[in-house]
């Protein structure tokens, strides 16, 4: 099972995503567990289920460069979803970005 998890700022409106993520993800049968958390809990989050893909809302694309110092190093991508994707809120682009980053993760 592969984890992809969201992280923003409250974890509210990135639930709602990452909900339509999981049903693209279960409408194809695909091993993923697409989840969404606030970002002021990252940092256990991801000691506890080391998740495969890191996704962060547009809204603390800020924390980019500061995720990817402390966890580019476990190898996992980690990326801002696309505004567009984001505020349209299409979970099945997010979800094919994330696999895609991830298949790409793996070739290297």
């Amino acid at each position: 099972m592969r984890r992809v998890y969201l992280f923003c700022n409250a974890g509210m409106s990135t639930s709602l995503l990452a909900s339509k993520m999981q049903k693209v993800a279960e409408e194809h049968n695909l091993p993923i567990e697409v989840k969404a958390f606030p970002d002021s809990k990252m940092d256990n989050i991801i000691a506890e289920f080391n998740p495969d893909c890191i996704l962060l809302g547009p809204q603390v694309k800020y924390l980019y460069e500061k995720v990817v110092e402390r966890y580019g190093h476990l190898g996992h991508p980690i990326f801002v979803i696309d505004s567009t994707d984001y505020g349209s809120m299409n979970g099945e682009r997010v979800l094919k970005a994330a696999i895609k980053k991830m298949k790409e993760s793996e070739a290297k």
